[in-house]
């Protein structure tokens, strides 16, 4: 098995196979520099630079580029003690939110209702030694992800999608990774699509630009929709997941194409992307303990039936033994149907999701209640 962290080994991998585009999906390699060795060594790479990934690699680093372009976002204090992090609280009044500088698999995050929860939790990130935070205020709205393809130049919008963070429904519980999601995201309108691009994402990419580490690739930024209009939560260097798999099932075209495009400085050249009309809503079924120690090697059945019906299940989490599909994983299945509406697509997809024999595991039965609330209030 190919060892992506090792970058001479990828680029040898790539030489021996006249490999023509390397598409990195993971954040880890993204932050690791892997897009620049391969750059280096003449191989096209859709992926930011590792001084542009930071955007992701790093809250802080997000957080003080958004104040240097003027970009709207929650106040915040960086900080890399717990005495410092514990003064940032009087700044801010509950909730609080508190995050881990670095990667932490979407489960960095922390919302703490009381200055007793926050103290505790501030704590526990600062146990680690070298450990960074950024104190935030919290932010009123609702959150959604807005996609985009540059060069580094050029913008392209490529679609919007409405995560799912929390574990429990009508999002309680710990933040996860993702319980489902689904797209397009009507409560991001084309006017706030386009505030959003204006005031967030294209100042983004020219102050990178201007600084010398210019973007490529797919930026995800999620957005909260405030009473003062979208602000930026969070970017994410990759397409994300659940998002990707709701966003490919819309898509229209040849994907290649653009992300060829992307790596050669020429998104410019291209048509706009195409999506389809439907909404595609996807489950994530999870082994029994995710976020926390997710129960491993529990068998699954049923995949075959539940593609019958026109769903689409994607593997996050899962491995074979002895022929037995089981559980590997936090996240182990992605549940994805399309529908000429968000109801259609969520009725297909939990009946897909109903023909999967997975004991051992668990999701959450409202993806999509958002929109559904808003349909039964018009």
């Amino acid at each position: 098995m190919l060892d992506v962290t090792d970058h001479a080994a990828v680029i040898a991998f790539c030489d021996e196979r006249s490999i023509g585009l390397v598409v990195i999906g993971p954040e880890a390699p993204l932050v690791a520099g892997l897009a620049d060795d391969l750059r280096a060594a003449g191989i096209a790479a859709f992926g930011p630079s590792k001084a542009a990934a930071q955007l992701e690699g790093s809250k802080g680093f997000t957080k003080d580029l958004c104040e240097r372009a003027g970009i709207p976002t929650a106040g915040y204090v960086r900080t890399a003690s717990l005495a410092d992090a514990l003064v940032a609280l009087a700044r801010f009044k509950p909730p609080y939110v508190l995050k881990a500088d670095g990667l932490a698999a979407g489960k960095g995050v922390i919302i703490a209702e009381t200055r007793a929860e926050a103290e505790a939790a501030l704590a526990a990130m600062f146990a680690d030694a070298g450990a960074e935070v950024v104190v935030e205020e919290f932010m009123e709205g609702e959150e959604v992800s807005l996609f985009a393809l540059t060069d580094g130049a050029t913008i392209v919008p490529f679609g919007t999608a409405q995560d799912h963070k929390r574990v429990g429904e009508s999002d309680t519980g710990p933040n996860t990774g993702g319980m489902g999601a689904y797209s397009p995201a009507p409560v991001l309108t084309p006017e706030l699509r386009g505030e959003a691009i204006t005031r967030i994402l294209a100042p983004t990419v020219r102050t990178l630009a201007d600084e010398g580490m210019p973007y490529s690739g797919v930026l995800y930024a999620g957005l909260m929709l405030t009473s003062e209009g979208p602000k930026l939560v969070e970017y994410n260097a990759r397409f994300g997941d659940p998002e990707c798999q709701v966003l490919m099932m819309r898509f229209e075209g040849d994907l290649g194409e653009y992300l060829l495009a992307c790596a050669q400085n020429r998104l410019a050249s291209l048509e706009p992307p195409r999506f389809s009309p439907e909404t595609a809503l996807t489950v994530v079924m999870a082994a029994n303990g995710y976020p926390g120690i997710p129960e491993k090697g529990g068998a699954i059945d049923g995949i075959e039936t539940a593609e019958a019906g026109g769903a689409r299940v994607f593997h996050a989490g899962t491995a074979l033994a002895d022929g037995q599909l089981v559980a590997n994983g936090g996240r182990v299945l992605n549940v994805t149907a399309i529908g000429d509406t968000l109801g259609e697509a969520q009725s297909k997809a939990y009946a897909a999701v109903d023909a999967i024999r997975f004991p051992t595991g668990f999701c959450r039965r409202d993806i999509g209640w958002r929109e559904v609330e808003r349909a039964c209030g018009a």
